[in-house]
């Protein structure tokens, strides 16, 4: 605790808990329709992939945006750029007061997408606090800002019980008010210390065609406006609307894809960041259909394995800069992928199974900050971008796991081989770490390069100071 408070009087606390608090209510927002989802199948009679999509489309939302965002902020300070996001991510709350009984399911899948900024507010807040911080505690700075996820508490513990009085509409309308409080404390306590450069107009530009074109495209995949319907149509979302933001992208920043350490990380954070908004999005759907819960205990239990994974991020980010995210990552993504292969091969009980569902999310959270202390280390001149970038890698892999968790119990009956499929891709991001290790090392640890420029500092300093009493003599 006093190593905290320590690290804490090293930048601006003020400008840290903005980000925080910017990035808790944003992800709490962002997952809204998640929590409500019990509530909105049940009167709307949707099938699983329904369901899958309907909690899929914030998530898909927030990964395409936290791209542009990550462009932005390379030219824009990061203030404006949250206080922009607050506002458009409160459009679903204020349609849900002005027009609750117009919200069907097409309508819902539109308001996703305006949610998904609350989840794009990760581009911005993390390098906007991490700015405010030396090197020496950005693992756990940015562990703290990112622990913002605990936002998704809320979804669980405060908005099922509100629906089950108010009704979900309602319970969205009021959503609102957490965002109004965040916008007050981000115009009042935030700041961007970080290093501006290019055209500002031309990212905003970017960003205004995005949410047009996601406005667009996410209705016309899902109708078959465009030839294209059903699973097929859905599965191609993230690479449609991935590709339509690189492809206005400078070339100097498009550049970062071809190496080899971009492709690696993406793969990494789209485990464990995927995993946890992914299984935190559709968790309590997964325990009313496996075990029978009522909706109440299941948004509870939602709340409580989103609080894990949350709570135990910055001691992710804490442990990476002791021994290397690099060194830390081989062992959670073993424990990710151990827990995966569980939840594919045996059938638990209700009490193992919740117990498995703890585990996995801690071994999210853990993740989660191990990855992101590599980030800034890696890529110190476009951190922003890479945050935008690798974020997304984070929200296509939330998007993929519930859409194919949902497919495969529609086909299976069983959640068994979506199980599978997550774990092994686990075991392959594992080995292919396991190889680069060595070579990561070389940049990854962040106390050894610490360490090293010291005493570097000290033997010429004790060489001058001796050549000095030499002459002297």
């Amino acid at each position: 605790m006093k190593q905290l408070f320590e690290a804490l009087k090293m930048g601006n606390p003020k400008a840290l808990f903005a980000s925080f608090l910017y990035f808790d209510t944003g992800f709490s927002i962002w997952l809204l329709l998640s929590a409500l989802a019990p509530f909105i199948v049940q009167e709307m009679n949707l099938s699983p992939a329904q369901k899958g999509f309907l909690v899929a489309v914030p998530v898909l939302s927030a990964a395409v945006f936290r791209l542009n965002f990550g462009f932005m902020y390379q030219s824009l300070d990061g203030k404006k750029i949250a206080l922009a996001g607050i506002l458009l991510s409160s459009i679903p709350s204020i349609y849900a007061f002005l027009f609750p009984n117009s919200l069907d399911y097409t309508t819902l899948l539109l308001l996703g997408v305006f949610l998904g900024l609350g989840g794009a507010s990760f581009a911005v807040a993390l390098p906007m606090a991490g700015s405010n911080y030396p090197k020496e505690v950005q693992g756990l700075v940015l562990g703290l800002a990112a622990a913002g996820n605990i936002g998704a508490v809320l979804d669980g513990i405060l908005f099922p019980p509100l629906a089950k009085v108010l009704g979900w509409r309602e319970t969205m309308a009021i959503a609102g008010i957490l965002l109004v409080i965040t916008f007050l404390v981000v115009l009042l306590w935030a700041k961007d210390k970080g290093e501006k450069e290019g055209n500002k107009y031309y990212p905003i530009n970017v960003f205004v065609i995005t949410l047009l074109f996601m406005l667009f495209i996410v209705p016309a995949l899902y109708n078959g406006w465009l030839g294209i319907k059903g699973k097929e149509a859905l599965l191609l979302l993230p690479l449609i609307g991935s590709s339509f933001v690189l492809a206005f992208l400078p070339n100097k920043y498009r550049r970062v894809f071809l190496e080899r350490d971009t492709w690696v990380m993406i793969l990494i954070y789209s485990i464990t960041f995927g995993g946890f908004v992914g299984m935190s999005s559709y968790v309590n759907l997964y325990l009313i259909d496996q075990y029978a819960f009522d909706k109440l205990t299941a948004g509870a239990l939602m709340s409580a394995f989103a609080f894990t994974g949350a709570f135990i991020r910055p001691f992710g980010g804490y442990i990476a800069d002791k021994i290397s995210g690099a060194t830390a990552l081989l062992f959670i993504l073993s424990g990710i992928s151990v827990m995966y292969l569980v939840l594919s091969f045996l059938k638990l009980p209700p009490i193992l199974g919740v117990l498995s569902l703890f585990v996995i999310f801690a071994f999210f959270g853990l993740g989660n900050g191990a990855t992101f202390q590599l980030v800034p280390q890696r890529w110190p001149k476009v951190r922003g971008l890479m945050a935008g970038i690798i974020g997304a890698a984070g929200g296509f892999g939330g998007f993929y796991l519930p859409t194919i968790l949902g497919t495969v119990k529609e086909a299976t009956a069983s959640y068994s081989f979506g199980f599978l499929v997550f774990g092994m891709v686990s075991l392959v991001a594992l080995v292919m770490l396991k190889l680069l290790h060595s070579q990561w090392m070389e940049w990854a640890y962040v106390r050894y390069d610490y360490e090293r420029e010291m005493l570097t500092g000290i033997a010429k300093n004790g060489k001058v100071i001796m050549e000095l009493l030499y002459k002297e003599s």
